[in-house]
């Protein structure tokens, strides 16, 4: 098993605090939803957890080594990061920016039969397949989130952290993405996510972490985290919980 780590992080941004001293211990082999209101400081954890950002205070881990430490290319292959607006400057076909996700792996000789079939299942499980030729500037909104999210799963990393990877998804391919997300970690490697739908994060995560104001409210596994009153104490709001007839808990906001 491995463990992906916050250790005490403090990190201020134009002179704003936005995580204090944030501890939380993350395992693999599950779904890890990040929550919490807007200005939570759930984006700038998950830069902290990447090592994209240092923080001022505390450091990041990876199996107990500080993740800014571990050299570039190990890092690249290790950890997989999908940002919530990713751009994409150039009108490749979606079958190259896929490839992108191989270039970590990539040796003297270029692309290499497992290169090839990286992408190959990184575009099925997406769903783009049929989209492999096609430039990336005539996608809609929603194809280009599963093409980028593709370009992170065929680099085939331990750890895959996404902002917010369903936003932009109809209710159809966020079942389909979710449910490749769980399989991500049903084969061992870790995923972490930022999420604001509390619906989402109680059918797709084993384990919740909320935050507010920079700090975390509470962190375990999901049935014992999104709870009535921690919601309450997060985002100041009422909710009703419950389990579906097949079995998938529900979270739903109610009026005051």
């Amino acid at each position: 098993m491995s463990v992906l780590a916050a250790e005490g992080i403090t990190l201020a941004l134009g002179g704003r605090r936005v995580l204090d001293n944030i501890s939380v211990s993350i395992a693999s082999g599950r779904v890890t939803a990040l929550l919490g209101p807007n200005g939570a400081g759930k984006s700038s954890l998950l830069a902290c957890l990447a090592a994209l950002r240092r923080p001022a205070e505390g450091r990041a881990t990876l199996d107990g080594t500080d993740v800014g430490a571990v050299p570039a290319t190990e890092r690249a292959r290790r950890i997989g990061f999908l940002p919530q607006a990713a751009d994409v400057h150039w009108n490749i076909d979606v079958a190259t920016l896929v490839g992108l996700g191989r270039l970590p792996w990539r040796g003297r000789w270029g692309e290499t039969d497992a290169d090839r079939a990286a992408v190959a299942g990184a575009l099925a499980a997406t769903g783009m397949t049929g989209f492999a030729r096609r430039g990336v500037e005539h996608l809609s909104g929603g194809e280009r989130a599963r093409a980028l999210l593709a370009r992170v799963l065929a680099g085939q990393p331990d750890w895959l952290l996404a902002d917010e990877p369903l936003a932009s998804l109809d209710p159809a391919h966020q079942l389909d993405i979710g449910a490749q997300l769980r399989a991500v970690a049903a084969a061992g490697r870790g995923v972490v996510l930022v999420v604001h739908d509390l619906n989402l994060a109680a059918r797709l995560a084993d384990d919740v972490v909320l935050l507010r104001e920079g700090r975390v409210v509470a962190a375990g596994g999901s049935s014992a985290v999104l709870t009535a009153p921690l919601i309450r104490e997060t985002y100041g709001i009422a909710v009703e919980t419950g389990v579906t007839a097949s079995g998938q808990r529900f979270v739903v906001p109610v009026a005051p």
